[in-house]
């Protein structure tokens, strides 16, 4: 059998893809450059842009940056949530929903003074005892906190320290779920912690692929590999050897090679290269899941433990579209910001622009659905059958919200008579509620992927008449579309992609 058989049967589904209508070709294209790494012909700059760089020595690590004054706190007059600010008690009662799924992490962010990351990890460190057990100094793990958030672009509308501490507190919610209770040791804890506090630390903006197109210093310094999600790594872990910085100090030098190879392999688990791989090993684990007499999971080797983890902070990177509608909604406005940001360089710079950049031409509605039906909805609702029952009510928020946004999309006119006729020649049939996704089956026997068909007729036919689950398609074969549902997934599909590698 072939080695890469998900990769096999991905490739034939963008196949036929690609030749469903006018976009298609496209998105499929898209689609494989981002997902499958497919290796394209890169244009070779012109002589004028090549121009516009500077001449200059690569630094060791572009990023890292003195910071005037210092940011430190005396270890005698320590706040009660790490920072200073005027609205302690609005903070206080913000933060006592710190061990709650769908914070209000913006309201957070404006009483803290625009120091969420800072507030939100000293919270849950405290909140774990982690200071303690690690003898960690309270005032270097601030004094590193607010150099960590002061590396994070301020105007960044989405990539920024607020961010960053939702995906904190995220991974801290999903870490005390039932089924993982006493499974992880207070080292791949404080790991999973760090790693999401770092994980995009001094993001551009821009994504891996505008990098390498524009050969940028960072693809450079990486060989156009995980180019952002090694920087992130490489600056956090710099920041570490600044003045007073040092949090893990007292640790012995078994447990710090032991978090910095468990926090490597979170954060590189964050580029959405590798989503699909990682899609495929977590479902394999659920398949083969093992649990105690207690009802928790059962990992007792690093690749079990560590994939968990990485899956965990995966999940929780992209986990706007299971929070409350209202801060969904902002996160959407944000990255929208980002993306439009990144079509307008792309304009100046004569470049094609990616798809969903363009503001001139974007469906925010149509983007989320995709987002939500190609990429978000498969990773939770796997994670939910990995520590079932526990988080039903994300998955119950994530597909209310997609069908909110579902009901948002203007109604597209009518197919003209023509169009109907075209229809009728290809056979096609389809309904409203019938779309595009790509599932994934396991064989028991060597965990490889294949993509079967086993819907009954009446299975099928109930799955079309519910719009929150997608048909399966047959070996290699695209599934049957109206025009107008075609449209909109195809597009979608699009934004999905870059929005997650951004």
């Amino acid at each position: 059998k072939s080695k890469f058989p998900l990769k096999e049967m991905l490739n034939r589904e963008l196949t036929q893809l690609s030749e469903t209508s006018r976009s298609g070709n496209q998105v499929s294209e898209f689609i494989a450059s981002t997902i499958l790494q497919k290796q394209h012909d890169v244009e070779i700059l012109s002589a004028a842009c090549k121009e516009e760089k500077k001449r200059r020595p690569m630094s060791q690590i572009s990023g890292v940056r003195k910071l005037s004054p210092s940011p430190s706190l005396p270890p005698t007059c320590t706040p009660r949530f790490g920072v200073n600010t005027q609205h302690e008690s609005l903070l206080a009662e913000e933060l006592e929903d710190i061990n709650r799924w769908g914070i209000d992490i913006f309201k957070i962010a404006e009483f803290s003074g625009n120091r969420p990351l800072t507030v939100i990890m000293y919270t849950i460190f405290q909140e774990r005892d982690l200071l303690k057990t690690f003898k960690i100094p309270s005032d270097t793990f601030l004094t590193f906190l607010m150099t960590l958030e002061d590396h994070y672009h301020v105007d960044m509308a989405y990539h920024n320290n607020t961010h960053a501490a939702d995906v904190v507190q995220s991974t801290h919610v999903l870490l005390s779920t039932p089924a993982l209770e006493d499974v992880f040791t207070d080292l791949e804890i404080m790991a999973a912690l760090f790693a999401s506090a770092i994980h995009d630390v001094d993001h551009p903006g821009l994504s891996n692929q505008f990098l390498i197109n524009t050969n940028s210093e960072l693809a450079l310094m990486y060989n156009d590999a995980s180019v952002l999600e090694n920087h992130h790594l490489a600056v956090g872990f710099k920041l570490l050897q600044e003045e007073n910085c040092d949090i893990f100090c007292n640790l012995s030098k078994k447990q710090r090679q032991s978090l910095r190879q468990m926090t490597i392999d979170m954060v590189l688990a964050t580029d959405m290269s590798k989503h699909m791989n990682f899609l495929a090993d977590l479902k394999t684990l659920v398949e083969t899941k093992k649990v105690t007499s207690l009802g928790v999971l059962l990992l007792d080797n690093y690749s079990d433990r560590i994939q968990v983890l990485q899956n965990m902070v995966h999940c929780a990177d992209l986990s706007n579209p299971t929070k409350p509608l209202e801060l969904y909604r902002q996160w959407t406005d944000r990255i929208m910001v980002e993306l439009f940001r990144q079509g307008d360089r792309e304009r100046d710079k004569g470049i094609d622009i990616s798809p969903m950049c363009d503001k001139h031409t974007a469906s925010v509605e149509k983007s989320q659905v995709g987002f939500i039906d190609y990429i978000v909805h498969p990773l939770w609702e796997t994670w939910a059958d990995l520590v079932h029952p526990d988080a039903q009510d994300i998955l119950d928020t994530l597909e209310d919200n997609r069908e909110w946004y579902q009901s948002m999309i203007p109604r597209s006119p009518s197919p003209t008579p023509k169009e109907q006729d075209s229809r009728a020649t290809l056979g096609i049939a389809g309904s409203a509620g019938e779309k595009f996704q790509f599932e994934l089956t396991l064989e028991e026997e060597d965990g490889e992927l294949e993509a079967e068909e086993e819907h009954t007729d009446k299975d099928r036919s109930s799955t079309m008449m519910d719009p929150r689950h997608a048909q399966t398609s047959p070996r290699g074969v695209a599934p049957v579309l109206d025009s107008r549902e075609r449209e909109l997934d195809q597009e979608a599909t699009s934004v999905s992609i870059l929005q997650l590698e951004t």
